[in-house]
Formats: structure tokens, C-alpha cells, sequence
């Protein structure tokens, strides 16, 4: 069993061992497990809050609705999620190696055979293994949610690939601008104000077009066809933000039991009615974002390299 686990150490050694070293200096220590621990209890403690807050609420005849208390605590625990991705994932890489030129540990890092591409999938693998922890280590909380219903399986899944999806996005922001920027508090500050942009800004954006669409379709003053192209454009604008796509995405998947493809009928001024068929606003999101990712990592795969040359 120790040969075992010694030839695995060793293989995965060989693939990255800037992820190995990384996780080792991560997981060192009782930190890491104290964290994890108070993060669990905060969140625990958010939960009965939320239950409290849920079963104080009653309809007309003096009941409280389990499957209402479900969805609600699902959100929560899903809200309070997204919030710990948006702050942590990037303080994780945002100084990955504008701190090793800090701490004059870059060029000596540099030295070895390692090439650009292992030193920053390395950084950014070893940030998000730490994340992807904590999502998991809350999916017990959010499978509560199943013993009131109001939560599907599907509903459970599709946020953690949001939640996920957002990780990796917003990690490789940081790692970006850490190769970009020579010190880490202007890479901290330009990752943070890029992802402000995307998760309070966007939404703003999205709540205004939605307004407006809804408005205007809601008044049938317009030509049917008109009205399937701001779906469409409604559609690819609430995929650029997470929070935008995880309401739509569940909103979507409880009014038309459908977690890639529906349709929505519009009516327009004509008279006209179209059946126009739309795709779930996370699958688009979740293609539109690891595009992104892969494309600030080959970007700062190459800013390292050009450092070197």
C-alpha cells in the first residue's frame, strides 16, 4: 500500500509538482482544517437562521409550506456559496506569482525545467482544490433542502456546476492579473474590480434589460420575430453573470420541467403567435466561461514566458 501511494505521489509529482507543492504548503497544519471547520459551523448556523426565518412565515391557514422551506434554504446555502467563490477563489491566485517575484522566489522557481504551462495550471489547480473543498463540503447542508421538497436533484447539480464554473473563471482572473502586474495589492485590487464588474454590475444590467423586455413583450406591441430576437439577447446577456443564470436556470427548470431545451410562446402585434425554442441559460453560461478561462490561461501561459524571454 505505501509503494502504492509512493508511485502515485511520485507520478503526480512528475505531472505537476507545482500543484504538489502548493497543496502541501495549503493543507500543512491545522489551518486549513480550523477553516473548514468554522466555515461548516457558519454556514450551519446561516441554515437554522434561514429554517427560522422560513417556518415563522405562514399562509392563510396558519401552515407553513415544507416545499417553500426547501427552496428557501437551498437558495440561501446556494447564495451564501456563490458570495465564498467570489472573494476567496480570487485571493487564492491573485498573488500566485506576482508573490513569488515579492518574495524574489520567481526566478529561482524559474531555474528548474519546469515550463510556463505546469507553473500556472499548477497555481491555479492547487488555488481551486482548496475551494472545490468547501463547495463540497457543503453539499450535506444543501441536501437538507430534500427533506422539506421544493428540490429536485437537478436543481442540486446545476448549481454546483455554477458554483464551479464561477471558480474556475474568476481563479484564472487572478492568476491572469498576477502575471500581469508586478505587485500583488494591484493584482488583488484589479481582480476584485473585475469581479465586482461581473457579479453586482452585470446583474444590475441584466435586471434593467429584463425589465424592459418583459414590459415590451407583456404589451404585444411588437412583431413576433422582434420579440424572439430580445429572448435570444435577454438570453446570452443573463449567461455572462452567475447569479443571473442560477435564477434563470431554476426558474426555467420548474415552470418547463427542462434542464437544456424549452420553448416560450410569444404573441406579437400582428397577431402572430411563435413557438421559439431556447436553450437553459447555464448551459451557455458554462461554455461562455471555461472559454473565458481557457483563454486567460493561454494569455498568462504566455506573460510568463514573455518574462522569461
Amino acid at each position: 500500500m505505501t509503494a502504492g501511494l509512493s508511485r502515485a505521489e511520485r507520478r503526480l509529482r512528475r505531472q505537476n509538482p507545482v500543484a504538489v507543492k502548493e497543496l502541501r504548503g495549503r493543507m500543512r497544519g491545522a489551518r486549513a482544517f480550523i477553516v473548514l471547520t468554522v466555515y461548516l459551523f457558519l454556514m450551519s448556523g446561516f441554515m437554522l437562521l434561514l429554517y427560522m426565518l422560513s417556518t415563522a412565515s405562514q399562509d392563510i391557514y396558519g401552515f407553513t409550506s415544507g416545499g417553500q422551506v426547501g427552496r428557501t434554504l437551498f437558495a440561501g446555502i446556494v447564495a451564501v456559496e456563490l458570495f465564498l467563490v467570489t472573494f476567496i477563489a480570487p485571493a487564492f491566485t491573485a498573488g500566485a506569482i506576482s508573490g513569488e517575484r515579492e518574495r524574489q522566489t520567481y526566478d529561482l522557481l524559474r531555474t528548474t525545467l519546469l515550463p510556463a504551462r505546469k507553473l500556472v495550471v499548477g497555481k491555479l489547480v492547487s488555488a481551486l482544490a482548496y475551494v472545490f473543498l468547501l463547495l463540497l463540503a457543503a453539499i450535506p447542508l444543501q441536501s437538507i433542502a430534500f427533506l422539506f421538497g421544493g428540490v429536485t436533484e437537478a436543481e442540486l447539480i446545476l448549481a454546483f456546476v455554477i458554483l464551479g464554473v464561477t471558480a474556475i473563471v474568476l481563479g484564472a482572473v487572478g492568476v491572469f492579473f498576477s502575471a500581469r502586474l508586478p505587485r500583488t495589492l494591484a493584482a488583488n485590487v484589479t481582480t476584485y474590480a473585475v469581479t465586482l464588474g461581473i457579479t453586482i454590475v452585470l446583474p444590475l444590467v441584466v435586471f434593467i434589460v429584463f425589465a424592459i423586455v418583459n414590459s415590451t413583450i407583456g404589451l404585444r406591441g411588437i412583431p413576433a420575430d422582434v420579440q424572439a430576437a430580445l429572448l435570444y439577447g435577454l438570453l446570452i446577456l443573463v449567461a455572462t453573470n452567475p447569479l443571473a443564470t442560477a435564477f434563470a436556470t431554476q426558474y426555467w427548470l420548474l415552470n418547463k420541467q427542462s434542464a437544456f431545451l424549452f420553448t416560450e410562446t410569444v404573441t406579437g402585434s400582428d397577431g402572430v403567435i411563435m413557438q421559439v425554442t431556447l436553450i437553459s441559460p447555464w448551459v451557455l453560461f458554462t461554455v461562455f466561461y471555461l472559454i473565458v478561462a481557457a483563454v486567460l490561461v493561454f494569455q498568462t501561459v504566455r506573460r510568463v514566458r514573455k518574462i522569461e524571454g
